[in-house]
């Protein structure tokens, strides 16, 4: 521990918000777009063997988190839904017993229609889970097996239905720009999705990720104008439907942001415990990155053994500035300069020119106290983070 406190040339201010990331790897069928941390099941889960992993991995970052509070807890995968209430269950119970959880905390399960059975989203929520988040992604059929997704649209629809009497709040992922759809395609996955009700809707452009199967045998996808315009009818269909579009890709309802999502874009910390699982964590003089043994049967030897993380780097001085633009700038509020300055522990004349440079491009708009972007810098992010660089 006395190597994070020693003398360094930022000057944090109180330590932001932190949350809890948890990483279960293991899903039905890898998909061909996907380039997380997931592996293929092959028979049954070493459930037991994992969530002793996770239970040591967290014991031994203990010490790195001590007396904060956990704002957000956040199971992503991996399908987390392949694991059984129960141990979802002992997971949960394992957390709450080594950290202090703020009251009301948000705690987030990632869910795959394919996985949908009825009375576990209730088991979940018994679990302790307060959302889902429902990797929709489409309810076309012919769409779902190009982007070779193992559910079909009934199970979609059910999964929704049952999520929507189970819990209070979740999210629907959709994609759009899939291979072979069309603006009419994506208005019908729009209405499918409205017709739910959803409090949190997320939306992602299909994009080809390098070390991927799409990257290697790529698809089809719709040319950049017709994205655009499908873009543009997600922005008016869920402005319509009363969704409020307040991150480049979330739109909710008043209530309903997700507060560890949130916590990302805001430069908060975050510790992630589980196989390739990240995390940030913040110091008085230094802001350290943090990275897990990747293949989960390495994982859980090393874990169990004490040795969960695999590698760690103090995030440069001089790149401080662009990973806060990366998040805040997704943010339609952007953010208060307060706490760029507490949260990276830099004077405000790092960021200056660049500010002045985006302001005179027409990206942002800044007074004394905040930052945000304008609707083209929402349309010209990358342009705009670019400029932090």
């Amino acid at each position: 521990m006395e190597h994070y406190l020693r003398p360094g040339t930022l000057q944090l201010g109180a330590p932001p918000p932190l949350s809890l990331y948890v990483h279960l790897p293991w899903c039905l069928r890898k998909c061909p777009y996907c380039d997380f941390n997931s592996h293929e099941s092959r028979g049954e889960l070493p459930e037991a063997r994992y969530l002793g992993a996770l239970r040591a991995d967290l014991e031994q970052s203990l010490p790195l988190v001590w007396g904060r509070r956990i704002h957000s807890v956040f199971i992503g995968g991996g399908t987390p839904s392949l694991f059984s209430p129960e141990g979802i269950d002992r997971l949960l119970a394992d957390v709450r017993a080594l950290l202090p959880l703020e009251p009301g905390c948000e705690v987030t399960l990632e869910a795959n229609p394919g996985t949908f059975e009825r009375e576990r989203f209730h088991a979940f929520r018994a679990a302790g889970v307060t959302r889902l988040s429902i990797g929709v992604q489409s309810f076309d059929d012919a769409a779902l097996k190009r982007i070779g997704r193992v559910h079909d649209g009934a199970q979609a629809r059910a999964a929704l239905a049952e999520a929507a009497d189970a819990f209070d709040t979740f999210n629907l992922d959709l994609m759009y720009a899939l291979p072979g759809q069309d603006e009419a395609a994506l208005r019908h996955d729009l209405e499918t999705a409205l017709s739910f009700q959803p409090p949190h809707l997320s939306i992602y452009h299909l994009t080809l990720e390098p070390n991927t199967v799409f990257a290697n045998r790529p698809p089809v996808l719709p040319d950049d104008d017709t994205a655009s315009a499908m873009l543009d009818l997600i922005v008016d269909t869920t402005g319509t439907a009363g969704l409020q579009r307040y991150e480049v890709s979330a739109f909710a309802r008043p209530g309903h942001r997700c507060a560890h999502n949130l916590n990302y874009w805001q430069f908060g910390d975050y510790l992630g415990i589980g196989a390739g699982a990240h995390g940030k964590l913040s110091f008085p003089h230094r802001v350290v990155r943090q990275v897990k043994w990747r293949e989960p049967a390495r994982y859980m030897a090393e874990a169990l053994a004490g040795r969960a993380l695999s590698n760690e780097d103090e995030v440069a001085r001089e790149t401080l500035p662009f990973e806060f633009m990366l998040n805040a700038l997704r943010l339609r509020e952007g953010f208060a300069l307060q706490d760029f300055r507490e949260r990276t522990g830099l004077p405000l004349s790092a960021i200056e020119p660049a500010l002045a440079e985006a302001e005179r491009r027409g990206l942002l708009t800044a007074d004394l106290t905040r930052v945000c972007p304008t609707a083209r810098g929402f349309d010209f992010l990358s342009d705009l983070q670019q400029l932090f660089l």
